[in-house]
């Protein structure tokens, strides 16, 4: 980050928008920069007015010259001297024509000189006619390095003065530092500072304090959700081919698997029919790997300001970057892009931009953020998500099987604290085909409202009854699933033997 501000500011580009909430830590990059470029520095703030903090000579100025947008960038146009202009929470005054118009005028200005202006905001908010005027960078979160700098600061401070007692493995330095990644330097600290606060103490049982806290932190940004899985592998019935794939890549994140040559693990596309434990399998896998499950809802990052939409979907990939390895599941996909081709009449292109910026992410990003993404349609599904190098696999899930309805029976029953051999699950799994996994669960729940209605014990008269009275998405949406089935064919990998086994029959039946 660092060495691209340098070259930017190196090669004139008279208006840079620096995107972050670390004011700090942005102050101090720029103020190395100002230093070895023998430049000034300059502050405006609303409150303050423009202020002199370095000067080339080493020395502090803290001469007001307004406090006024306008007086500021006069200030800047007027001013001889090589600087860069840092201008704190700039944006609400982009609103402004006159400003705007300022501001254009100062670009071709500033060409010609050793002058750099840089918006400092924690988002984005650029008026059109800006748009080919300024140059956005994002300032990325702390990494690894950062990081582990910062414990062994605050470690090395507490054990010198005898406020607090630390008692940290190696690993269970590694394990905490992993838990703030993807928080800011201040986020980070204040975390720490209330593990100490708690007991005095800083050792592994405040790994998962740290990491609670973490989650606060996240979900406040809107843009990504921490989710704690509570389901594992036990819970998804059938798929096992799907299941046996991802058991083989549990251990690609590891050093080990570096080592060996293996590539990172990319990410899978789990198309099928709704209701058959796409999402259920994106929540399993956080438990089977034992990486932090996010959520990426795509709709929260539109934004009705020109390129916030583009800068919140920068700001979600790179918060999932910061605290990989991790696994992003963003759920029923085709509807978070669905108006790709429209987008250049429907918003003005915005929709395409930000699927644009995710694809690339997807194809281009080395971090080890392996990305789970489920669509129940290929009607709104764009092309592109689908070309070979954006996932590693794309899975078809079919209705269960009759062995994997008796599977799914089995798992529900259990959840539910029933015994499954008080039930004839062959007779269940027979009544029930057609079902979803999701439809097989609510057949059970409304034999158990039933019962519970009647005050007895749930019977397997009350769920028979319940399957015969339902019915099932195979037969509302049949020609759907059925052109669904036609497209998988041969452009997805099945999810289980049984589909498998069933496509081979179908296959010797046309022959």
């Amino acid at each position: 980050m660092a060495k691209q501000l340098d070259v930017l500011i190196r090669a004139r580009y008279p208006i840079l928008y620096v995107i972050t909430w670390e004011e700090d830590r942005a102050m101090y990059l720029l103020l190395k920069i100002a230093r070895a470029q023998k430049k000034n520095l300059a502050v405006w703030t609303a409150t303050d007015g423009m202020l002199t903090v370095e000067v080339a000579s080493g020395l502090r100025e803290t001469t007001d010259k307004g406090r006024k947008p306008l007086e500021a960038l006069n200030a800047i146009l007027q001013d001889a001297q090589p600087c860069i202009y840092v201008l704190k929470d700039f944006h609400p005054y982009l609103k402004d024509p006159v400003v705007i118009r300022q501001l254009r005028d100062l670009c071709h200005a500033l060409r010609r000189s050793y002058k750099t202006v840089v918006l400092l905001a924690p988002l984005l908010e650029l008026p059109f006619e800006l748009q080919k005027s300024v140059t956005v960078v994002d300032l990325p979160v702390p990494g690894r390095q950062v990081m582990e700098g910062l414990l062994d600061e605050l470690i090395g401070e507490v054990t010198s003065g005898g406020k607090a007692e630390v008692e940290l493995s190696r690993s269970d330095k590694d394990r905490l530092v992993d838990a703030v990644l993807g928080l800011t330097l201040d986020e980070a600290e204040r975390v720490f500072a209330q593990a100490l606060v708690r007991d005095a103490r800083l050792d592994a049982s405040d790994i998962d304090a740290v990491v609670s806290e973490k989650k606060q932190i996240i979900r406040k940004s809107g843009l990504l959700e921490y989710y704690d899985p509570e389901e594992d592998m036990g819970d998804v019935g059938g798929m096992d081919i799907l299941k046996e794939w991802l058991r083989k890549r549990g251990r690609a994140f590891s050093d080990e698997a570096r080592a060996y040559g293996l590539p990172r693990p990319k990410g899978v596309l789990l198309l099928g029919v709704q209701g058959c434990g796409k999402s259920l399998t994106a929540k399993a896998v956080a438990s089977l790997w034992r990486l932090p499950l996010l959520r990426f809802d795509v709709s929260r990052i539109f934004d009705r300001f020109i390129g916030s939409s583009e800068c919140n979907m920068r700001l979600a990939l790179q918060t999932a970057e910061s605290i990989a390895p991790a696994i992003l599941w963003v759920d029923e996909v085709e509807k978070a892009f669905s108006g790709t081709a429209s987008s250049g009449m429907s918003d003005a292109g915005t929709t395409a931009r930000v699927f644009g910026t995710f694809i690339t992410w997807l194809q281009e990003t080395n971090a080890l953020v392996f990305t789970m993404a489920t669509a129940n349609s290929i009607e709104a599904l764009p092309p592109e998500l689908l070309r070979k190098g954006r996932f590693d696999e794309i899975f078809f899930v079919d209705l269960p099987s009759a062995s994997e309805r008796r599977e799914i029976f089995t798992i529900h029953l259990r959840k539910r604290r029933r015994k499954p051999r008080d039930f004839d699950l062959d007779e269940l799994g027979g009544l029930a085909e057609g079902f979803s996994g999701a439809e097989i669960e609510q057949a059970i729940v409304s034999g158990l409202y039933d019962a519970f209605d009647l005050g007895r014990e749930v019977e397997m008269r009350d769920i028979v009854r319940c399957i015969k009275e339902s019915v099932p998405l195979s037969v509302t949406m049949r020609e759907g699933i059925d052109e669904l089935r036609s497209w998988a064919a041969d452009r997805a990998r099945p999810a289980s033997s049984a589909q498998r086994h069933a496509e081979g029959k179908e296959e010797e039946k046309r022959c």
